[in-house]
């Protein structure tokens, strides 16, 4: 397969998965948090999806397009691992990392902290969703929305 039609199909499994939790997210109180705000696309799509609710986006930083970046109070600016420490606790309803970087020793070290991360930032029943596997005992495995490849995207429940 081609990276173009990797990309293409990573792309649609990140937004199948998030259009298939909408009313699931609906149902928990708390901000959505989005780990790898890069150019504000996804960040846009969970604003459209999500009226209303706080939308917190960390990266390095900010290189969104101006109509897809956050205001200045929910925009978090650093090294993800350690800003996102600050939120722990938050109880998020939704917390999506589309972080990964394809290769593998690079993803290996950020799968070191993520899961604890992603784990600690959700509520109850919050819902996590990443392009990267999130192995934490408080994390379940959801169904994927059919169509889509398993390990092509990952979907969790914080217990």
């Amino acid at each position: 397969m081609s990276r173009l039609d990797s990309f293409i199909r990573r792309l649609t499994a990140q937004r199948d998965i998030l259009n298939s939790i909408i009313d699931l997210v609906g149902e928990i109180e708390g901000p959505v948090l989005e780990f790898g705000l890069g150019n504000g696309r996804t960040y846009d799509h969970l604003r459209e999806n999500f009226p209303g609710r706080r939308i917190v986006a960390f990266d390095w930083e900010v290189r969104s397009y101006s109509a897809s970046t956050p205001e200045a109070e929910d925009m978090v600016t650093g090294n993800i691992r350690e800003s996102g420490q600050a939120f722990i606790g938050i109880g998020a309803a939704l917390a999506h990392a589309d972080i990964g970087t394809g290769h593998d020793e690079i993803d290996a070290v950020t799968l070191t902290w993520l899961p604890q991360l992603m784990a600690g930032v959700l509520a109850p029943n919050g819902i996590a969703v990443s392009g990267l596997p999130l192995e934490h005992p408080e994390l379940v495995a959801l169904p994927l929305p059919d169509g889509i490849k398993e390990g092509r995207y990952f979907l969790y429940r914080r217990t």
